[in-house]
């Protein structure tokens, strides 16, 4: 059984769901303080935390990126359709949730591949009444049945932001660049762009390690520099905003990273590494602590 929150699953989700090797979307749930996981993804997270014991200042601070990027575009640029992809579990503040609370009425689509997050749709469909929200069970590297199904929620023709955060280091070359481009194309001008990426460039003496143990326990992890990412953008003809392909904690800082609310102390020293991350303040980030860039790309 996961540790999870008791969410009923149908028999054929149970059967999809391979408990054999770490699913990256269990690992991140399970990094930003969720319970939907198994052992062999708890078994992932240690040896990521032992390989770069501050590591979860990348998965905590992407998703701070995420928030300060949506709130940008959601409250001072009025865009209202989004789409999600590689969406994960719902376990921190979701893409929704942030920007109904400046645009009531944006629609955002919701998109990945694991039968767990299937599970827990519910939870990502909650919306505000004036806006919509949906969940759509496809594959990145399918991008064409992806947009299909997603064009039921959005409108195409109107500006469209895309979402791909910290979801193309687990495709390789051979595909990624590909969907990337089918699923711009799709996109009409004024859309947007928002990618995060786990890159070899920044502080390779703590990522490369975690990319090791992660291929070791069968997990596609493809780490990219700085011009790999930026081809993402280039290639495609989206033109970078302010400030540019940054370490995530510098892009727009606002000093508003949440901090948890604290257990009692005797509580919180009787847990196991991996769960005392969920309470750690984040705000004392490091240049020399971030090996992920992120950006946000305007498509002319």
């Amino acid at each position: 059984m996961p540790r999870g929150r008791g969410c009923p699953m149908s028999d054929d989700v149970w059967r999809r769901i391979d408990t054999s090797r770490p699913h990256p979307a269990r690992v991140y749930d399970l990094l930003l303080g969720g319970k939907d996981h198994y052992e062999v993804d708890r078994a992932a997270a240690a040896a990521a935390c032992r390989a770069h014991p501050r590591g979860y200042l990348d998965v905590r601070h992407n998703r701070d990126f995420l928030r300060r990027a949506v709130t940008s575009l959601a409250r001072d640029e009025g865009l209202d359709q989004f789409l999600d992809i590689g969406s994960g579990l719902p376990t921190q503040e979701n893409v929704h949730q942030i920007a109904q609370r400046f645009v009531p009425s944006a629609r955002v689509v919701y998109a990945d591949n694991d039968p767990i997050v299937l599970a827990h749709a519910r939870a990502l469909l909650t919306s505000s009444p004036e806006g919509r929200t949906a969940y759509v069970e496809g594959d990145l590297r399918a991008a064409d049945a992806l947009l299909e199904q997603a064009s039921a929620t959005l409108d195409l023709d109107r500006p469209v932001v895309l979402v791909l955060a910290a979801v193309l280091h687990f495709v390789e070359d051979a595909d990624a660049h590909g969907v990337v481009k089918r699923l711009t194309d799709a996109l009409p001008s004024g859309s947007r762009v928002v990618l995060s990426h786990l890159c070899h460039d920044l502080n390779p003496e703590r990522i490369l390690p975690v990319a090791r143990t992660m291929r070791e326990r069968g997990m596609t992890f493809v780490l990219r520099d700085r011009a790999g990412v930026e081809r993402f953008f280039d290639a495609n003809g989206l033109v970078v905003e302010e400030p540019g392909i940054v370490p995530v904690h510098r892009w727009r800082p606002d000093g508003a990273a949440p901090v948890p609310e604290q257990p009692a102390p005797e509580l919180l020293a009787s847990m196991e590494p991996v769960d005392r991350l969920r309470y750690a303040d984040i705000n004392d980030v490091t240049d020399e602590d971030i090996s992920v860039y992120g950006a946000v790309g305007r498509k002319p």
